[in-house]
Protein backbone atom coordinates (compact mmCIF):
# COMPACT_ATOMS: atom_id res chain seq x y z
CA UNK A 1 0.00 0.00 0.00
CA UNK A 2 1.30 3.32 -0.86
CA UNK A 3 1.98 6.10 1.50
CA UNK A 4 -0.39 8.38 2.48
CA UNK A 5 0.60 11.35 0.39
CA UNK A 6 1.56 14.91 2.55
CA UNK A 7 -1.21 16.74 4.50
CA UNK A 8 -2.42 20.17 3.02
CA UNK A 9 -4.63 22.06 5.95
CA UNK A 10 -6.07 24.12 3.51
CA UNK A 11 -7.38 22.21 1.07
CA UNK A 12 -11.43 22.68 0.17
CA UNK A 13 -13.85 21.64 -3.10
CA UNK A 14 -15.40 24.45 -5.31
CA UNK A 15 -18.85 24.60 -6.37
CA UNK A 16 -21.09 27.20 -8.00
CA UNK A 17 -22.03 28.07 -4.04
CA UNK A 18 -18.56 28.86 -3.06
CA UNK A 19 -15.54 26.70 -1.72
CA UNK A 20 -16.67 23.60 0.57
CA UNK A 21 -13.69 23.73 3.46
CA UNK A 22 -12.75 19.63 3.66
CA UNK A 23 -11.07 20.50 7.49
CA UNK A 24 -14.15 18.42 8.72
CA UNK A 25 -16.26 15.37 7.17
CA UNK A 26 -18.80 16.83 4.54
CA UNK A 27 -21.57 14.81 4.67
CA UNK A 28 -24.03 14.36 1.81
CA UNK A 29 -27.59 13.27 2.44
CA UNK A 30 -29.32 11.10 0.18
CA UNK A 31 -32.77 12.23 -1.47
CA UNK A 32 -33.56 9.85 -3.71
CA UNK A 33 -36.95 10.74 -5.89
CA UNK A 34 -37.30 7.13 -7.73
CA UNK A 35 -40.17 4.45 -6.99
CA UNK A 36 -37.42 1.71 -7.16
CA UNK A 37 -33.79 3.11 -5.42
CA UNK A 38 -32.79 -0.26 -3.05
CA UNK A 39 -33.41 1.30 0.24
CA UNK A 40 -35.69 4.37 0.16
CA UNK A 41 -36.99 3.90 -3.22
CA UNK A 42 -41.04 5.40 -3.37
CA UNK A 43 -40.43 7.31 -0.10
CA UNK A 44 -39.98 10.66 -1.77
CA UNK A 45 -41.70 11.02 -4.69
CA UNK A 46 -44.14 13.94 -3.90
CA UNK A 47 -42.63 17.17 -3.40
CA UNK A 48 -43.84 17.79 -0.05
CA UNK A 49 -42.76 14.74 1.37
CA UNK A 50 -39.21 15.14 -0.32
CA UNK A 51 -38.83 18.41 1.44
CA UNK A 52 -39.69 17.41 4.67
CA UNK A 53 -37.06 14.87 4.48
CA UNK A 54 -34.77 17.45 2.94
CA UNK A 55 -35.18 19.33 5.95
CA UNK A 56 -34.98 16.55 8.47
CA UNK A 57 -31.46 15.40 6.59
CA UNK A 58 -30.18 18.72 7.03
CA UNK A 59 -31.64 18.84 10.48
CA UNK A 60 -29.62 15.93 11.14
CA UNK A 61 -26.25 17.09 9.55
CA UNK A 62 -26.04 17.24 6.07
CA UNK A 63 -23.66 19.44 4.48
CA UNK A 64 -25.19 18.61 0.96
CA UNK A 65 -28.64 17.17 -0.39
CA UNK A 66 -27.44 14.74 -3.10
CA UNK A 67 -31.00 14.45 -5.09
CA UNK A 68 -31.30 12.17 -7.79
CA UNK A 69 -34.08 10.93 -10.33
CA UNK A 70 -33.08 7.40 -11.36
CA UNK A 71 -32.26 4.93 -9.51
CA UNK A 72 -28.10 3.31 -9.79
CA UNK A 73 -29.06 0.21 -7.79
CA UNK A 74 -27.79 -2.66 -9.97
CA UNK A 75 -30.87 -3.59 -12.57
CA UNK A 76 -32.69 -0.76 -12.14
CA UNK A 77 -34.26 0.55 -15.31
CA UNK A 78 -33.27 3.44 -16.86
CA UNK A 79 -35.57 6.74 -16.68
CA UNK A 80 -35.31 9.31 -19.49
CA UNK A 81 -33.93 12.68 -18.84
CA UNK A 82 -37.36 14.18 -19.58
CA UNK A 83 -38.94 11.91 -16.89
CA UNK A 84 -36.03 12.42 -14.48
CA UNK A 85 -36.09 16.47 -14.46
CA UNK A 86 -39.91 15.92 -14.52
CA UNK A 87 -39.18 14.26 -11.25
CA UNK A 88 -36.38 16.01 -9.60
CA UNK A 89 -37.59 19.83 -10.35
CA UNK A 90 -40.67 20.02 -8.64
CA UNK A 91 -38.29 18.88 -5.28
CA UNK A 92 -35.95 21.38 -5.92
CA UNK A 93 -38.47 23.94 -5.81
CA UNK A 94 -40.29 22.90 -2.48
CA UNK A 95 -36.68 22.58 -0.96
CA UNK A 96 -36.07 25.88 -1.51
CA UNK A 97 -40.10 27.11 -0.58
CA UNK A 98 -39.54 25.31 2.48
CA UNK A 99 -36.37 28.00 3.19
CA UNK A 100 -33.55 25.40 3.07
CA UNK A 101 -30.57 26.99 1.51
CA UNK A 102 -28.23 23.93 1.90
CA UNK A 103 -26.43 23.01 -1.47
CA UNK A 104 -27.56 20.53 -3.66
CA UNK A 105 -25.87 17.56 -5.91
CA UNK A 106 -27.64 16.71 -8.73
CA UNK A 107 -27.24 12.60 -9.11
CA UNK A 108 -27.39 12.31 -12.44
CA UNK A 109 -25.29 10.79 -15.86
CA UNK A 110 -27.44 13.31 -18.09
CA UNK A 111 -26.68 16.55 -19.31
CA UNK A 112 -30.25 17.89 -19.75
CA UNK A 113 -31.28 16.93 -16.39
CA UNK A 114 -28.04 18.55 -14.72
CA UNK A 115 -28.66 21.87 -16.55
CA UNK A 116 -31.92 21.80 -15.27
CA UNK A 117 -30.84 21.52 -11.85
CA UNK A 118 -28.37 23.72 -11.87
CA UNK A 119 -31.13 26.40 -13.70
CA UNK A 120 -33.26 25.44 -10.39
CA UNK A 121 -30.32 26.10 -8.13
CA UNK A 122 -28.09 23.36 -8.30
CA UNK A 123 -24.78 23.57 -7.33
CA UNK A 124 -22.61 19.95 -8.31
CA UNK A 125 -22.93 17.07 -10.65
CA UNK A 126 -22.70 13.74 -9.44
CA UNK A 127 -22.16 11.71 -12.47
CA UNK A 128 -22.29 7.61 -11.57
CA UNK A 129 -20.81 7.60 -15.12
CA UNK A 130 -17.98 10.11 -14.49
CA UNK A 131 -19.14 12.08 -17.45
CA UNK A 132 -18.66 9.52 -19.89
CA UNK A 133 -22.41 8.62 -20.87
CA UNK A 134 -23.47 12.03 -21.99
CA UNK A 135 -20.23 13.87 -23.44
CA UNK A 136 -22.41 16.93 -22.97
CA UNK A 137 -21.62 16.84 -18.84
CA UNK A 138 -18.14 17.52 -18.56
CA UNK A 139 -18.29 21.14 -20.80
CA UNK A 140 -21.67 21.59 -19.06
CA UNK A 141 -19.90 21.69 -15.52
CA UNK A 142 -17.01 23.93 -16.92
CA UNK A 143 -19.34 25.92 -18.24
CA UNK A 144 -21.35 26.57 -14.87
CA UNK A 145 -18.24 26.03 -13.15
CA UNK A 146 -20.04 23.77 -10.26
CA UNK A 147 -18.64 21.29 -8.54
CA UNK A 148 -18.20 17.83 -10.32
CA UNK A 149 -18.38 14.43 -9.05
CA UNK A 150 -16.28 11.54 -10.84
CA UNK A 151 -17.24 7.96 -10.02
CA UNK A 152 -16.04 4.73 -11.23
CA UNK A 153 -18.28 1.74 -12.71
CA UNK A 154 -17.12 -1.19 -14.56
CA UNK A 155 -20.78 -1.28 -16.28
CA UNK A 156 -24.38 0.53 -16.61
CA UNK A 157 -26.52 -0.38 -13.34
CA UNK A 158 -29.28 -2.27 -15.49
CA UNK A 159 -26.53 -4.10 -16.80
CA UNK A 160 -24.38 -5.02 -13.03
CA UNK A 161 -25.80 -6.97 -10.25
CA UNK A 162 -25.07 -6.52 -6.47
CA UNK A 163 -21.72 -7.25 -5.09
CA UNK A 164 -23.08 -10.42 -3.02
CA UNK A 165 -24.78 -11.75 -6.43
CA UNK A 166 -21.99 -12.17 -8.76
CA UNK A 167 -20.89 -15.90 -9.42
CA UNK A 168 -17.45 -14.86 -10.20
CA UNK A 169 -15.75 -11.80 -8.82
CA UNK A 170 -15.55 -9.06 -12.10
CA UNK A 171 -12.63 -9.50 -13.70
CA UNK A 172 -9.57 -6.53 -13.68
CA UNK A 173 -6.94 -8.89 -14.05
CA UNK A 174 -5.77 -7.36 -17.31
CA UNK A 175 -5.63 -3.61 -15.58
CA UNK A 176 -3.29 -4.64 -13.38
CA UNK A 177 -6.17 -5.71 -10.13
CA UNK A 178 -9.39 -3.41 -9.01
CA UNK A 179 -6.96 -0.81 -7.66
CA UNK A 180 -5.02 -0.25 -10.48
CA UNK A 181 -7.76 -0.33 -12.85
CA UNK A 182 -10.24 2.17 -10.33
CA UNK A 183 -6.63 4.55 -10.15
CA UNK A 184 -6.42 4.68 -13.71
CA UNK A 185 -10.21 5.21 -14.84
CA UNK A 186 -10.03 8.15 -12.48
CA UNK A 187 -7.29 9.60 -13.89
CA UNK A 188 -8.36 9.20 -17.06
CA UNK A 189 -11.54 11.21 -16.26
CA UNK A 190 -10.37 13.78 -14.23
CA UNK A 191 -7.85 14.56 -17.36
CA UNK A 192 -11.24 14.68 -19.68
CA UNK A 193 -12.74 16.93 -16.89
CA UNK A 194 -10.17 19.28 -17.21
CA UNK A 195 -9.52 18.83 -21.08
CA UNK A 196 -13.13 20.07 -20.93
CA UNK A 197 -12.54 23.51 -19.37
CA UNK A 198 -13.43 21.93 -15.55
CA UNK A 199 -11.04 23.96 -12.75
CA UNK A 200 -9.35 20.46 -11.22
CA UNK A 201 -10.46 22.80 -7.92
CA UNK A 202 -14.07 21.59 -8.91
CA UNK A 203 -13.50 17.66 -8.77
CA UNK A 204 -13.93 14.70 -6.47
CA UNK A 205 -13.25 11.78 -7.58
CA UNK A 206 -15.62 8.24 -5.96
CA UNK A 207 -14.09 5.13 -6.25
CA UNK A 208 -17.51 3.47 -7.01
CA UNK A 209 -17.97 1.62 -4.08
CA UNK A 210 -20.36 -1.63 -5.03
CA UNK A 211 -20.31 -0.66 -8.75
CA UNK A 212 -19.39 -3.82 -10.72
CA UNK A 213 -17.48 -4.67 -7.73
CA UNK A 214 -17.43 -8.30 -5.48
CA UNK A 215 -17.41 -7.94 -1.91
CA UNK A 216 -13.91 -8.52 -1.51
CA UNK A 217 -12.66 -5.90 -4.36
CA UNK A 218 -14.65 -3.26 -2.57
CA UNK A 219 -12.79 -3.94 0.93
CA UNK A 220 -9.24 -3.94 -1.35
CA UNK A 221 -10.62 -0.14 -2.73
CA UNK A 222 -11.20 0.88 0.70
CA UNK A 223 -7.72 -0.42 1.73
CA UNK A 224 -6.33 1.63 -0.86
CA UNK A 225 -7.65 4.86 0.45
CA UNK A 226 -4.29 6.38 0.58
CA UNK A 227 -3.22 5.28 -2.92
CA UNK A 228 -6.37 7.00 -4.28
CA UNK A 229 -6.16 9.44 -2.88
CA UNK A 230 -2.67 10.14 -4.44
CA UNK A 231 -4.53 10.82 -7.29
CA UNK A 232 -4.68 14.77 -6.07
CA UNK A 233 -8.55 15.64 -5.46
CA UNK A 234 -11.31 15.25 -2.88
CA UNK A 235 -12.32 11.42 -2.36
CA UNK A 236 -16.38 10.48 -1.56
CA UNK A 237 -16.86 7.28 0.29
CA UNK A 238 -20.53 5.95 -0.89
CA UNK A 239 -20.60 3.01 0.92
CA UNK A 240 -23.89 3.58 3.11
CA UNK A 241 -25.97 0.53 3.47
CA UNK A 242 -25.06 -1.06 -0.09
CA UNK A 243 -24.68 -5.10 -0.49
CA UNK A 244 -21.20 -5.97 0.26
CA UNK A 245 -21.80 -4.42 4.06
CA UNK A 246 -24.26 -7.60 4.81
CA UNK A 247 -22.88 -9.24 7.77
CA UNK A 248 -24.27 -12.01 9.98
CA UNK A 249 -28.32 -11.77 10.37
CA UNK A 250 -28.89 -9.50 7.58
CA UNK A 251 -32.21 -8.10 7.59
CA UNK A 252 -31.63 -5.79 4.00
CA UNK A 253 -30.71 -2.35 4.01
CA UNK A 254 -31.40 -0.50 6.93
CA UNK A 255 -29.87 -3.07 8.92
CA UNK A 256 -26.53 -1.70 7.48
CA UNK A 257 -26.12 1.37 9.07
CA UNK A 258 -23.10 -0.05 11.89
CA UNK A 259 -21.53 -1.31 9.09
CA UNK A 260 -21.90 1.89 7.18
CA UNK A 261 -20.73 3.58 9.93
CA UNK A 262 -17.73 1.44 10.22
CA UNK A 263 -16.27 1.94 6.45
CA UNK A 264 -17.01 5.80 6.95
CA UNK A 265 -14.90 6.36 10.09
CA UNK A 266 -12.45 3.71 8.00
CA UNK A 267 -12.38 6.20 5.61
CA UNK A 268 -11.96 9.47 7.18
CA UNK A 269 -8.97 8.29 8.89
CA UNK A 270 -7.58 7.23 5.42
CA UNK A 271 -8.07 10.97 4.29
CA UNK A 272 -11.67 10.56 2.50
CA UNK A 273 -13.53 13.69 3.57
CA UNK A 274 -16.50 13.38 1.69
CA UNK A 275 -19.09 11.22 2.66
CA UNK A 276 -22.75 10.36 1.03
CA UNK A 277 -25.43 8.40 3.33
CA UNK A 278 -28.84 7.67 4.11
CA UNK A 279 -28.02 8.58 8.19
CA UNK A 280 -26.82 12.06 8.10
CA UNK A 281 -26.97 11.94 12.06
CA UNK A 282 -25.78 8.78 12.78
CA UNK A 283 -22.82 9.42 10.98
CA UNK A 284 -21.99 13.16 12.12
CA UNK A 285 -21.73 11.23 15.37
CA UNK A 286 -19.23 8.98 14.95
CA UNK A 287 -17.49 10.81 12.35
CA UNK A 288 -17.35 13.78 14.86
CA UNK A 289 -15.31 11.66 17.52
CA UNK A 290 -13.31 9.85 14.76
CA UNK A 291 -11.99 13.54 14.15
CA UNK A 292 -10.92 13.80 17.66
CA UNK A 293 -8.73 10.96 17.13
CA UNK A 294 -6.58 13.33 14.82
CA UNK A 295 -3.14 14.25 17.25
CA UNK A 296 -3.41 17.84 18.39
CA UNK A 297 -1.52 20.17 15.67
CA UNK A 298 -1.77 17.66 13.01
CA UNK A 299 -2.94 19.28 9.45
CA UNK A 300 -6.43 17.78 8.86
CA UNK A 301 -6.43 16.72 5.48
CA UNK A 302 -4.03 14.45 3.51
CA UNK A 303 -3.72 14.99 0.17
CA UNK A 304 -1.29 14.92 -2.81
Amino acid sequence: MAHPPAPNPTLSWRTARGDIALDRPVILGILNITPDSFSDGGRFLDPAAAAARARTLVDEGADILDVGGESTRPGAVRVPPEEQIARVLPVLRAVRAAGIDTPISIDTTRADVARAALDAGAAIINDVSAGAEDPGVLPLAAERACGLILMHRLRPPDADRYSTQYAAAPDYDAQGGVVAAVRAFLSRRLSAAIEAGVDAAHVVLDPGLGFGKSVDQNYALIRATPDLAGLGRPLLSAASRKSFLAGPGDAGPASRLEASIAVSVAHWLAGVRLFRVHDPGSHRRALTAAERLRPAGTPAMPTA
